[in-house]
C-alpha cells in the first residue's frame, strides 16, 4: 500500500470514531493541529473526510488529493487550504468550504447542498451536477457546468472555454469575463429577479453580482452528448465443449474438492471461500435460507452478509459506507462511472474500504473490450482481482474473452501474482460454464441467479459438477486447464483459440504417403 493510501485511510478510520463523540457532544472536529494548537498540516491524503453525516462538523488544516469530501451525507466541512479533483463529487447535502484553490470536477454528479471556493478550479467545475450550488470566487477552467442537469453554478471571476457544454438543466452564472457558451448551451444577461436570488447566497459570504453578470443555460430541445452502445453478449459458451484429458474416469467413491479459495493478494488466510466456483450477482442474498445458498456467497447491491461483496456503482456510492463493515469485500463498477484517472480511482477506493477490515476484498469490475486497462489498475492499485464482464458494446461471443483475458493476464502476470479473476456472463450458469471458467485460468462465474427456487438449483448444479468431474478425472477444480476444452465448430476455434473437437492429433496412417 502507498504512503499516501496508508495515511488516508488511517485519517479516515481516526475521524469515524472522532465522529462519534463529536456528534454526541455537538462539537467541531479539529484536523490538522496538535495538543498545544502548534500546525500539523495534511498533505496529499485522497479520499478522505467523506461520507460525512448530517449535522457533523469538521475544519481541517492542509493541502489534500483527489476526492475530498467526496459522497457528504450533510456534514459540513472546511479545508483550510487546497484539494486537486472532484472536491464534493456525488454529494446528497451539507455544505464545503475550501479557503484556496480546488481541481477539476468539483461537485462532479452533486445533487444538493453547497460548496464554496474561495479561490478558483479546474476544468469541468459542476460536471453532471443534479442540484445544489456552487460557489466559485476566483476563475474556472474550460467546459465548467460541462452536461449540467441541475442546480447553480456561480463563477465570479473568468470563466474558460465552452461552459456548459452539453448541459440540460441548471444555470451558470459568470461575473467576470465569459467565451462563447459550449454545444447545447446559450447565453443570456441576468434577471433582476435573479440577482435577488443569488443575493442569498452571497451576501452572507460578503460577495455580489452585478447586473453586467451572464447567465448560461440550456438550448430549449438541445441533443444531449450521445447515446452509448447497449453492451450484451451475443452467445454463451455453448460452442465449448469438455473433453477428458489423460486420466482415466473416477469412480463415484473418489473424493471430489469443488471449493474455490478467493484470498486477498499476497495473504495465505481470511479469504472467501466459495463452494461453488460462482459468485451469485443479485440485489441480496435475504431468502437464500438452505444450507446451499447461506454458504454460496453473492455479489450484491444492499444487505450483504458476512460472505458477501457489495457491488459499488454510482447509484449506491453514498449509501455503501453504511453496510461496508459487514461483507467481505467491495467491487467498484467502472463502467457505471464517469471516465476517471487512476487517482481519482484510488480515492474512491480509499474512501469506501476505509469502512472495512484490512483483510477485506477489493475488486474492480469493467467490460472486456478494457480488459488490458483493468489489468493494469489492478497491478498499480494493488487490489485483490478483476470481474470481467464478457459483454461488449454491439455483443459479443464469450468463447472470444477467453484469449482477451488469458493473454492479457500473462502478459502482466496477474495469475502468479495471487490476483482473482472472475468472467461476469448474463445468464444463469451451468456446470459446463464453471468448468469453463476454471479451465481459462480464472477463479470462476458472475452471473444472475434462476428465477425459481435457488437452494433446489444449487443443489441440481454441485451434482451435475461433480458428475463432469468424474467423468474428466478431475477430482479438484483447480486441475482443470485449456486442455480439457474444445471448440465445436471452425469459427470458435478461430476466435478462441481452442483446438477443434475431432482434429486433436493426427491418426498414424494419416502419416503415410
Amino acid at each position: 500500500m502507498r504512503d499516501v493510501t496508508a495515511k488516508s485511510v488511517k485519517l479516515n478510520r481516526d475521524l469515524d470514531k472522532m465522529l462519534e463523540q463529536a456528534l454526541e457532544r455537538d462539537l467541531l472536529v479539529r484536523i490538522g493541529w496538535g495538543k498545544q494548537g502548534d500546525e500539523k498540516p495534511k498533505k496529499g491524503e485522497i479520499g478522505v473526510i467523506t461520507h460525512l453525516p448530517s449535522n457533523s462538523r469538521v475544519l481541517l488544516l492542509g493541502n489534500l488529493g483527489e476526492c475530498a469530501g467526496a459522497m457528504n451525507d450533510g456534514g459540513n466541512f472546511t479545508l483550510q487550504g487546497s484539494c486537486t479533483s472532484m472536491l464534493g463529487a456525488f454529494q446528497k447535502s451539507g455544505r464545503i468550504t475550501i479557503e484556496r484553490d480546488a481541481g477539476g470536477k468539483t461537485g462532479h454528479r452533486m445533487n444538493g447542498g453547497e460548496i464554496i471556493i474561495q479561490g478558483s478550479t479546474g476544468n469541468h467545475a459542476g460536471s453532471c451536477m443534479r442540484d445544489g450550488k456552487i460557489v466559485i470566487r476566483g476563475h474556472t477552467g474550460e467546459k465548467a457546468g460541462s452536461c449540467m442537469e441541475g442546480g447553480v453554478l456561480l463563477v465570479l471571476g473568468s470563466a474558460g472555454s465552452e461552459p456548459g457544454y452539453g448541459m440540460t438543466g441548471g444555470r451558470i452564472i459568470v461575473a467576470g469575463s465569459c467565451p462563447p457558451p459550449g454545444e447545447g448551451a446559450t447565453m443570456r444577461s441576468i434577471l433582476d429577479n435573479e440577482l435577488e436570488e443569488f443575493a442569498d447566497i452571497l451576501e452572507p459570504l460578503g460577495l455580489q453580482l452585478d447586473s453586467d453578470a451572464l447567465v448560461i443555460e440550456s438550448v430549449s430541445g438541445s441533443k444531449d452528448t450521445g447515446e452509448a452502445p447497449e453492451y450484451l453478449i451475443s452467445e454463451g459458451f455453448e460452442s465449448i465443449g469438455l473433453v477428458p484429458g489423460a486420466n482415466d474416469r473416477l469412480p463415484n467413491t473418489a473424493t471430489l474438492d469443488t471449493l474455490s479459495l478467493i484470498l486477498p493478494a499476497g495473504m495465505e488466510e481470511n479469504g472467501l471461500l466459495a463452494p461453488l466456483p460462482w459468485i451469485i450477482e443479485c440485489e441480496n442474498m435475504g431468502d437464500s435460507i438452505g444450507p446451499y445458498g447461506i454458504n454460496q456467497p453473492g455479489i450484491v447491491r444492499n444487505k450483504p452478509r458476512k460472505n458477501d461483496l457489495i457491488w459499488i456503482t454510482e447509484d449506491n456510492l453514498l449509501d455503501a459506507a453504511e453496510t461496508l463493515h459487514n461483507c467481505a469485500g467491495l467491487v467498484l463498477d467502472l463502467s457505471s462511472l464517469p471516465a476517471l484517472n487512476d487517482a481519482e480511482i484510488e480515492a474512491l477506493l480509499v474512501s469506501l474500504y476505509s469502512r472495512m477490515s484490512d483483510d477485506s476484498l477489493v475488486f474492480l469490475r469493467d467490460s472486456v473490450v478494457r480488459v488490458e486497462h483493468l489489468f493494469r489498475l489492478i497491478i498499480e492499485l494493488d487490489l485483490d482481482g478483476a470481474i470481467v464482464d464478457a459483454a461488449g458494446p454491439g455483443g459479443t461471443r464469450a468463447a472470444s474473452t477467453l484469449p482477451r483475458i488469458g493473454l492479457a493476464a500473462k502478459a502482466m502476470n496477474l495469475f502468479n501474482q495471487g490476483r482473482s479473476i472472475f468472467i461476469e456472463l448474463d445468464e444463469t450458469p451451468a456446470a459446463e460454464d464453471l468448468l469453463i471458467a476454471k479451465a481459462a485460468g480464472c477463479v470462476g462465474i458472475i452471473a444472475p441467479p434462476p428465477d425459481d427456487d435457488i437452494e433446489r438449483f444449487l443443489g441440481w448444479l454441485d451434482s451435475t459438477l461433480r458428475g463432469w468431474m468424474r467423468e474428466l478425472g478431475i477430482s479438484d477444480l483447480e486441475a482443470m486447464s485449456r486442455s480439457n476444452l474444445r471448440a465445436l465448430d471452425y469459427e470458435t476455434a478461430a476466435i478462441s483459440g481452442l483446438r477443434l473437437v475431432g482434429y486433436d492429433r493426427p491418426l498414424p496412417m494419416w502419416m503415410k504417403n
